[in-house]
């Protein structure tokens, strides 16, 4: 699919990151690409504030994602969340989030089970767009408070889109990820009878209702939001149909990271909504960029690693889930067709992927460490509000002036 890099998500093992890191790292030793991590965030205490220093110091690791939904297992509450922004700010790192209400989404898959309403579709109508968009203004609000970068996964909605924008509009640092499915489906298979169908389409925050799509792909195309993800997170139709009775049991996750080049240039570029260079940098440099890896990745140029798409604007694509290279058997864009086609991949000068031959080797793929931010300098946040006061304080009788 074109895709020479990824950063995936580590989870902690009951909340501790060095057991979630050891277990990716022995799941990464056959990765055919190269490799970095995120760190989520799933509990707070002391122990997990010491990990993470260790996290960023020794093992490379920049951004911690905290969870603002999934109310009894994943989610931290906004006392939590205030710690862990400033946290990541004292290590200069990078606090993403997943941002929805999770007591308003709890209380409303309760409403739905109690009007017998058990589909798929219950899972959009228990989370809608406004509480994506609260849980984002509110991340937004908490990250300004701290006075620390704030980068949303998965931006699904207008609403959230929205609160993305006025925070750009007031200077802000936030940054908005999109992904493909967000882009380019709407919820309307949500309510496919066939459950099997449906259930391929849970996802959270869910897969909004048509026209929201469009928003996102206008957003994209003017800068509100600025890179395009995946959150590929794939389930085959057995594990889907966990949750035949119960849409809360569905596992969330649909497939993307095979797909994303070739339906961003069908759906943005071949439209005329992006050029060829935006094409370039919402797909690959904005993330080196953002992680801190530019221009090491995100670039060709006399020292980079030489990662290299060739793609035929000319060639036609058909996809779905028994041409795909995933072992799964199921895929959100079953059927999808457009023009756009990635032919040759080259990793680190390595051609990977030619003809429709993959030539990688498990093993092959390096750990890329992404480095810390220079929010910090001499341990003293020179944009804070507190020391810019200092500064402009007067000198007490007996104290020394130093410059």
């Amino acid at each position: 699919g074109g895709t020479t890099m990824h950063i995936d998500f580590v989870i902690p093992v009951n909340g501790n990151l060095t057991a979630g890191l050891e277990s990716y790292k022995h799941k990464a030793e056959k990765s055919a690409m190269d490799y970095g991590f995120h760190m989520a965030i799933t509990k707070w205490n002391d122990e997990v504030s010491r990990e993470m220093e260790v996290m960023v110091k020794e093992h490379g690791i920049n951004s911690f994602k905290f969870f603002m939904a999934y109310k009894g297992s994943l989610m931290v509450t906004d006392d939590l969340l205030l710690q862990g922004l400033q946290k990541c700010k004292s290590l200069g790192a990078l606090a993403m989030v997943h941002a929805e209400n999770g007591d308003a989404v709890a209380e409303g898959q309760q409403r739905m089970i109690g009007l017998g309403i058990t589909g798929p579709e219950g899972h959009a109508l228990s989370r809608p767009p406004v509480l994506e968009g609260e849980a984002t203004s509110r991340a937004i609000r908490l990250a300004k408070f701290v006075n620390t970068p704030l980068y949303v996964v998965h931006v699904m909605s207008i609403d959230a889109m929205e609160e993305i924008a006025k925070a750009k509009r007031e200077g802000q640092r936030v940054i908005g990820e999109p992904v493909v499915s967000g882009l380019v489906l709407d919820d309307s298979w949500l309510w496919d009878p066939d459950f099997a169908t449906a259930s391929k389409y849970v996802m959270s925050p869910p897969i909004r209702e048509a026209g929201h799509n469009k928003a996102l792909q206008a957003a994209l195309s003017s800068g509100i939001l600025q890179l395009v993800g995946t959150d590929h997170c794939t389930f085959n139709s057995t594990q889907k149909a966990f949750g035949s009775d119960d849409f809360r049991k569905i596992p969330n996750g649909v497939n993307g990271i095979e797909e994303r080049m070739h339906i961003i240039w069908d759906s943005m570029v071949e439209t005329g909504k992006i050029t060829v260079t935006d094409y370039v940098r919402v797909t690959s440099t904005e993330c080196a960029k953002i992680f801190n890896i530019y221009p090491r990745k995100g670039a060709i140029l006399e020292g980079s690693d030489a990662d290299i798409i060739i793609l035929n604007p000319k060639r036609s694509f058909a996809m779905g889930a028994r041409t795909h290279h995933s072992r799964s058997d199921t895929s959100v864009y079953e059927g999808r067709k457009g023009k756009g086609m990635v032919e040759v991949t080259i990793s680190r000068g390595r051609v990977v992927w030619e003809d429709g031959n993959l030539n990688a080797v498990p093993g092959a793929g390096r750990y890329v460490r992404t480095p810390p931010f220079g929010y910090l300098f001499d341990g003293i946040d020179k944009s804070d509000a507190v020391y810019r006061a200092s500064l402009r304080a007067p000198v007490r009788r007996g104290e020394a002036a130093a410059a």
